[in-house]
């Protein structure tokens, strides 16, 4: 590349070999010096003649230089006047490869005699892909060679530094030197963004446009460049832009203070797309498993769409562990993450009394499906499951906050539907629930349901329905179950299957609705219940052994069964108003909406599916007749042997009440909610024999303090009386000395939520990748068990930035957050008259300054009178660095986790972490 020289007037010289023409040199000659004379007339251009911007274009420049010349001549073609057509010298490039852009806002001035173009304020040149903007900019032809620097005005301040670019690579230097022809610069005190970090060099040479060469430059990701908490110094570098920075000798610095942690030579990947890797592990001492190494692994970077992390762990004891973890996603159509988890734990060593060994799971599955993807079907996925013990004894840190987790449960569904008129929808779902302290696991492979929307035979066309004939309405429902229950340690074995029961069973519900004398609402319907199964029970008495014998029998069997309903109800408003004329009061009124509702249900007896067998004694007489059903083992249960007739009674509540606004510019008055639910439900057979009132079953709730305060309660009243035994009789509590209802149980629950950051801040000491942990650990939406103590992986998220502070001086309020949870369980249905569970939890974070923040996660069991798994944690932000301590004082994990590290992705391994993890006993 070069830039050709610009003048006013040029004469192109011809020369022809083979014969010599005096006259026509002379000529030349004399031309050329009287264009030369009145050349040098424009090299300073008139100030108020502001050239803007200048471009020359190679395919033009021929015609564009000849026109100036009034005495030429159309050219004579030198192809025709030579007897030779093909030439066997390549013909050179043209000057200019490229159309030059310059633009300067003060001035533009060409100086002829130093063949030098100059640019002054706001100058730019664009040729190419490259690109420079400075304050000063220096062309010069002769040497081929751009020089940019900035601007120093009268107060000594240097404005307008350049900015060079090329391709996607910014330069941002004191000065540079570019060689046009060559395409070498020598750059001066730049700063060049790498990936996520910058190099400053003081010189740097710019060999081509991908490799750049560097000596006692600083790599950094710190934000403040003039001055970074911490560099790299590399002592020599080659650079390749946008792939690799490969370094000799190198250190880290710390303030301008020399460590010794470094390497004798570095490689830092630069690559703008994800790349592959290795993980650096974690070395510690643990006291019952020696020392170790964590976390340590491989990153592959599968495909734009999906990726796949290898991890493990390694105790001189024997003690092993793997992870893959692997996430997922294809934009508008679906996302998801995968996760397996092996450990084997080894305590102590072979041959001694205290020597144990355990091999825990975990396989974690979430998928989510884009509803853009298809609108008609559907698939998702949450999966949890493994070992019941493996939150509570897993060695992994990640797993703090579900180690008080009791269940984990799983689910996998697709879903279809057919848009029409009915409406056909089904779904395949496959679940799993599994309780970790019994061990029992429960799970559906697979369960499938079957829809037929509802249809409206007596309906008018006009589409509009009234009336009870109009509002008749039928669907079609069908369910099919594979239902196994097994335990743990029979997890997918052949005993499992063993024990699976399947079934089907198809409803058909009838209802209609329908207005009764105005103002209540009225619904009557009829359900036909069948299913089908593969697996009945024969029993009888073994008199020769003595004792009763179940009998599995195998093959297909069916029931039926139906029932009758109908339902009333309304709803009733009062309005109790405090106003009175010439006062202002705080409450104005105080409304009440009660939705009382009666409904009758009759489910017919179906005596006809059991059967009976004989118990004979030793002597020969019969004891008693044993009524069975066949179907008694039906995972859809059993049919109805006992005639009911019930009315049912609800009521329920809500009260909200007119406050005058604390705002004085209001105009109308606040709504306040008192209690958002007030229930009361009971029912009473007539059909009965005895004990028909069922006991009365009232729940409630409520949120006070705008919201922060959240309040649900409940509790069972049952009407009648317990006698020696504390078995419930045919006797009112009230008849037997004691009040209208006897309390059998209730329950109080409450969280609070406090802040000083505002409605909505007291949940911002938790992350959304927290609680994403949490949750698909089947724990809980907030931080009361803790947080997760994985410092390694939580990298700088670019996606949250930091609040504005309003000004430099002093701010008095401390930041801080408080979450509250009360529990309390009462139990008298056996007039034990005591406390069942009893527990207040608590967690909070202090924002002691901009950079200190300090959190805890505790809570205290008042029934066994101690303490609840406790967590203290510790943060400090360090600018480019960040630390963390996290200490679980006291308890079965009591336990530290110390971690120091660079926020950056790109430099996350270099980290120091010390942690002495909790005793696990086997």
């Amino acid at each position: 590349m070069a830039f050709q020289k610009l003048s006013q007037s040029v004469t192109k010289i011809h020369l022809k070999a083979l014969r010599t023409n005096n006259f026509k040199i002379l000529f030349a000659l004399s031309f050329t010096v009287f264009i030369n004379t009145f050349s040098f007339a424009q090299d300073i251009p008139n100030k108020e003649r502001k050239i803007d911007r200048k471009v020359i274009d190679p395919a033009e420049r021929d015609s564009f230089l000849l026109s100036t010349d009034s005495l030429a001549t159309t050219e004579v073609s030198e192809k025709s006047q030579d007897s030779t057509l093909t030439d066997s010298i390549t013909p050179k490039k043209d000057f200019l490869e490229h159309t030059v852009t310059y633009h300067a806002e003060d001035s533009t001035t060409f100086n002829q005699k130093e063949h030098k173009l100059y640019l002054y304020n706001q100058a730019k040149i664009v040729y190419g892909d490259m690109n420079i903007l400075a304050g000063d900019i220096t062309i010069d032809y002769v040497k081929n060679t751009v020089y940019a620097k900035g601007i120093t005005d009268s107060i000594g301040g240097y404005t307008q530094k350049p900015v060079f670019t090329q391709g996607t690579n910014v330069v941002e230097p004191d000065s540079i030197l570019f060689n046009t022809k060559s395409k070498k610069a020598l750059i001066y005190n730049s700063k060049t963004e790498q990936g996520e970090g910058t190099v400053i060099a003081k010189i740097t040479k710019k060999e081509n446009d991908s490799v750049y060469f560097v000596k006692d430059a600083k790599y950094t990701t710190a934000e403040d460049l003039e001055d970074p908490d911490y560099y790299i110094k590399l002592r020599k570098a080659k650079i390749v832009p946008g792939k690799k920075i490969v370094t000799g000798l190198a250190n880290i610095f710390i303030y301008n203070v020399p460590t010794p942690v470094g390497l004798p030579f570095g490689f830092f990947p630069q690559s703008e797309k994800q790349t592959s890797g290795v993980i650096i592990p974690t070395f510690g001492e643990q006291n019952d498993r020696g020392y170790f190494l964590q976390n340590g692994g491989y990153y592959f970077a599968v495909s734009d769409y999906i990726d796949l992390t290898v991890l493990g762990d390694y105790y001189t004891n024997g003690s092993y562990a793997a992870r893959l973890e692997s996430n997922y996603a294809k934009r508008y159509r679906y996302r998801g993450s995968f996760g397996f988890r092996y450990e084997n734990i080894i305590i102590s060593e072979r041959g001694f009394p205290d020597y144990s060994s355990s091999k825990i799971y975990n396989l974690r599955w979430s998928h989510s499906q884009d509803a853009k993807a298809n609108p008609s079907s559907r698939f998702s996925a949450s999966v949890n499951l493994g070992s019941s013990q493996y939150y509570q004894i897993s060695n992994n840190q990640v797993n703090v906050s579900n180690r008080l987790n009791n269940t984990l449960s799983s689910s996998v569904s697709y879903s279809k539907t057919f848009q029409g008129e009915p409406q056909v929808n089904y779904s395949v779902t496959a679940t799993h629930s599994q309780n970790s302290q019994t061990e029992v696991i429960n799970m559906t492979l697979p369960t499938f349901q079957g829809s037929v929307g509802r249809m409206y035979p007596f309906a008018s066309k006009s589409g509009s329905k009234k009336g009870l004939i109009q509002n008749i309405n039928l669907q079609y429902n069908l369910r099919g179950e594979n239902r196994i229950e097994t335990t743990d340690s029979l997890f997918f074995k052949k005993e499992m299957w063993d024990e699976a029961r399947a079934g089907f069973q198809h409803t058909i519900p009838l209802t209609t609705n329908f207005k009764l004398f105005k103002y209540f609402s009225l619904s009557a319907g009829s359900s036909y219940n069948e299913v089908w199964t593969f697996k009945t029970v024969n029993k009888y008495y073994d008199s020769v052994n003595e004792e009763e014998v179940e009998e599995t029998v195998n093959g297909f069997d069916s029931y039926r069964t139906y029932n009758f309903s109908t339902s009333m109800g309304t709803t009733v408003y009062g309005m109790f108003n405090f106003e009175k004329e010439g006062q202002d009061r705080r409450i104005k009124a105080i409304r009440h909406v009660m939705r009382p509702s009666v409904s009758y249900n009759i489910n017919p007896s179906f005596d006809n599916y059991y059967d009976s067998y004989e118990v004979v004694d030793a002597d020969g007489n019969t004891s008693a007749d044993v009524e069975y059903t066949r179907f008694e083992n039906s995972i859809f249960g059993q049919p109805n042997q006992t005639f009911s007739s019930a009315v049912g009674l609800t009521l329920s509540n809500n009260l909200e009440a007119k406050v005058r606004d604390r705002d004085s510019t209001a105009t109308e008055a606040k709504k306040v909610v008192l209690l958002n639910n007030l229930n009361f439900s009971t029912s009473y057979n007539v059909a009965g024999d005895s004990l028909k009132w069922s006991p009365v079953r009232m729940s409630g709730g409520t949120q006070l303090f705008k919201n922060q305060l959240s309040i649900n309660f409940g509790a069972t009243l049952d009407p009648y009386a317990l006698d020696n035994n504390n078995n419930r009789i045919e006797k009112f509590n009230i008849d037997n000395g004691g009040s209208l209802f006897r309390l059998t149980s209730g329950n109080l629950t409450a969280s609070w939520s406090l802040s000083n950051k505002g409605k909505g801040a007291a949940k911002d000491g938790l992350t959304d990748k927290n609680i994403d942990e949490n949750l698909r650990g089947g724990g809980r939406d907030d931080d009361l068990f803790g947080v997760s103590e994985d410092f390694a992986k939580e990298q700088k998220s670019t996606d949250k930035e930091k609040e504005e502070k309003p000004n430099e001086f002093y701010h008095h309020k401390i930041p801080w957050s408080l979450r509250l949870a009360y529990a309390v369980n009462y139990s008298n249905s056996k007039r034990q008259n005591e406390i069942s569970s009893h527990s207040l939890m608590f967690s909070g974070d202090i924002q002691l300054s901009e950079n200190w923040t300090i959190g805890a996660s505790s809570g205290y069991d008042f029934k066994n009178l101690g303490f609840t798994p406790t967590q203290l944690r510790f943060e400090r932000d360090l600018l480019s660095w960040r630390m963390n301590f996290s200490w679980t004082p006291f308890g079965d994990y009591k336990s530290w986790n110390f971690f120091i590290g660079i926020k950056s992705s790109i430099l996350q391994d270099l980290k120091y972490e010390k942690r002495r993890q909790p005793d696990i006993n086997l």
